[in-house]
């Protein structure tokens, strides 16, 4: 008599528990409820870090998931900051339906002129090429922008109106936080949905195996210059947030300073994951705080030698410590080499 067969501990397949998804749920869940343990400043420091954020993510869809090297992800935030800034100041617009897709149409539109200039050529550029490009191409929009009186020279674009929707105003505090809020998970929810598609696949071949895609004939430019110009579209909003909810668009808006912090948030936090540039600006402004507090001389030399040994010793980030690689990466391939 046959008995049927008894499967061994070993045979059976457990669920594998997802960490990555956990910490997205946990990081918004808390979120969500930060307002109400915290104080006015308090709220309009994460607020600003949210909005960072989102600059953070721009770099990480160019570099993390296509391999695409650009130090100019400034140059899209300060285009829809002081593209925003404008609208309030001559035209008198402040509907966030109007202004906010507009200062990422902003972004996106400077994104895809130059990936045409950088991207869009007859011969694959090489990663310095790309990154001595938007790196030229944010310094000489910071001297255009400190030399020019109609936007300001070096003291900006002040007086920016109240953000409406309808008559309603978004003030600095809870209304302009879960605004934030709002934008900051719709872009992410849009990001990982993107990264997850066909055309994340592709993505993920140009980042890892470029000749290969090139020789199966595919129009490796093509698809960088689309999430090139989707990366724009998502640092021109987060400047047009930035300048509303700061008041002001400066020349430092679109400079290398901040586009070198996107790198940092990026890097430190952990590249071709979403999560990490959101948990490396946290806790890099996060850090900035606290340090400039407890020694306000020395503290800029203590983050640095933090990031710069979590970046050496710890390439995969802060979220590679506790995120297993199959999370990190997906089925797409390997992160990006780096040195």
């Amino acid at each position: 008599m046959l008995t049927p067969a008894i499967a061994t501990p070993a045979a059976v397949r457990r669920p594998r528990f997802a960490v990555l998804p956990t910490i997205e749920l946990a990081g918004l869940l808390a979120l969500l409820l930060l307002p109400v343990e915290l104080e006015e400043f308090g709220l309009a420091f994460v607020t600003r870090a949210m909005i960072l954020a989102l600059l953070a993510l721009s770099f990480d869809l160019v570099w993390g998931y296509a391999g695409i090297l650009s130090f100019g992800q400034a140059l899209f935030f300060g285009a829809g900051a002081y593209g925003a800034a404008l609208m309030g100041r001559d035209l008198g617009w402040a509907q966030a339906a109007v202004t906010l897709p507009l200062a990422a149409l902003l972004g996106g539109t400077l994104a895809l002129l130059l990936a045409w200039f950088l991207l869009l050529g007859r011969r694959p550029p090489s990663v310095i090429f790309v990154s001595l490009g938007t790196l030229t191409g944010s310094y000489a929009a910071e001297r255009l922008v400190n030399a020019s009186a109609y936007l300001g020279g070096r003291n900006g674009i002040s007086g920016v109106p109240v953000l409406l929707a309808g008559k309603f105003e978004f003030i600095e505090g809870a209304p302009f936080y879960y605004l934030a809020l709002g934008v900051l998970a719709a872009v992410y929810l849009a990001s990982r949905f993107v990264v997850r598609s066909q055309l994340g696949l592709v993505l993920a071949g140009v980042r890892d195996e470029e000749r290969r895609l090139l020789f199966l004939g595919y129009r490796v430019p093509l698809f960088k210059a689309i999430i090139f110009t989707f990366a724009g579209l998502v640092a021109g909003l987060a400047g047009g947030l930035y300048v509303y909810h700061e008041g002001y668009a400066g020349p430092v808006s679109l400079g290398m300073q901040l586009s070198t912090q996107a790198v940092l948030y990026t890097l430190f936090g952990g590249a071709g994951t979403l999560a990490g540039p959101v948990l490396g600006t946290f806790v890099i402004e996060t850090l900035s705080l606290v340090l400039s507090d407890a020694s306000p001389q020395f503290w800029p030399v203590a983050l640095g030698l933090l990031l710069l040994a979590v970046i050496v010793f710890q390439r995969t980030g802060l979220l590679g410590l506790i995120v297993p690689e199959r999370e990190r990466v997906g089925q797409f391939g390997r992160p990006p080499r780096r040195g």
